[in-house]
């Protein structure tokens, strides 16, 4: 078998740009103090509500749909959705002082029912007998396709490696370096990060802990959102199927600790994690099954905490109050 480098990252990159905003909206939840497990869920209700728009949205236009109309409106309809399931837990979790592990948890279940359901009336609505939905090839070139053919084309080994990935990347790397500035830069961020360590202290000072996390955990949702509709568009093909993610949102919870709650670790350590998902394709070993190769990255993630949690740096370490509710009462 032939092993091609340059090939085998950009497979990796790609791979990983779905986890690339998964993780992003969830350090930005977590940095708050919030500890959403219902990425999945989310995931799943971006990628549904994104590909059902743009399904007949290209239905409407025919040939003259837009790659760039169908990418605004996948991005709008994925982030949407992801804010609007945010809110129900937000509301639970931060007004009504749910268990944050449970409302999570239940959410996931809600994501995928919801996803299923937006998925069964595109298929019942336009007349087909089985669960695949698509969109026409020409967006699925534009989805998949890179923004810059020339200069993927023109530069030896740098352009290929830089330059041919999808639109998706280079968004996800975008997002990543603005949560990553953010939230070290600037006087909304470390009042974030504040809320997230003590939030007693942070209300003592005048910030509103209510406020931060509330927006906090809804635009971080609409973030992991937009992985959904990414996977949708990319990996899978702009296929809907009913089968989900793979998983893809328990990947980005635990690639989140991989991180360290840092964004822009999220830039590397998906394309990591989106190469650690590939090796069973592209390094196969006969008398190695391919469920193992499939939680690699569980149990890197897994050496990395117990890593963390023997250094004992705080730097390294998530923020104080995660998974706790708040009582102002009991400041």
């Amino acid at each position: 078998m032939n092993f091609n480098v340059i090939r085998f990252i950009q497979a990796a990159v790609s791979n990983g740009a779905p986890l690339l905003f998964g993780t992003s909206g969830e350090i930005l939840t977590e940095k708050s103090g919030n500890l959403n497990l219902g990425v999945e869920g989310l995931m799943f209700m971006g990628g549904a509500f994104g590909l059902a728009r743009v399904y007949y949205y290209d239905l409407a236009a025919g040939e003259s749909a837009s790659v760039v109309t169908a990418t605004v409106i996948a991005l709008l309809c994925a982030f949407a959705a992801g804010c609007l399931g945010s809110l129900i837990y937000s509301f639970l979790t931060i007004s009504l002082r749910a268990n944050q592990n449970v409302t999570g948890l239940a959410l996931t279940i809600l994501g995928t029912g919801v996803g299923q359901f937006v998925g069964e009336y595109m298929r019942v609505t336009s007349g087909g007998s089985t669960g695949f939905i698509s969109v026409s090839n020409k967006l699925k070139e534009g989805f998949v396709g890179s923004p810059f053919p020339k200069a993927q084309q023109g530069i030896p080994v740098v352009g290929p490696l830089i330059f041919s990935h999808n639109f998706f990347v280079y968004l996800g790397i975008a997002v990543a370096v603005f949560l990553s500035w953010f939230m070290n830069r600037t006087r909304k961020g470390l009042y974030l990060r504040a809320v997230g360590e003590s939030p007693a202290t942070a209300d003592a000072a005048g910030i509103s802990v209510e406020r931060y996390k509330y927006l906090a955990t809804v635009i971080g949702g609409g973030i992991s959102a937009i992985g959904g509709v990414v996977y949708t568009m990319t990996t899978a093909g702009t296929v809907w199927m009913r089968d989900g993610l793979s998983g893809e949102g328990w990947i980005a919870v635990a690639l989140v600790i991989f991180c360290l709650w840092r964004p822009s670790g999220a830039i590397w350590g998906s394309a990591l994690f989106g190469a650690l998902m590939l090796l069973y394709l592209w390094l196969p070993v006969s008398f190695i099954p391919s469920q193992i190769y499939k939680v690699v990255q569980y149990m890197v993630t897994t050496v990395v905490l117990i890593i963390v949690s023997m250094r004992q740096k705080r730097e390294n370490q998530p923020p104080a109050s995660l998974g706790r509710a708040y009582f102002r009462e009991e400041r």
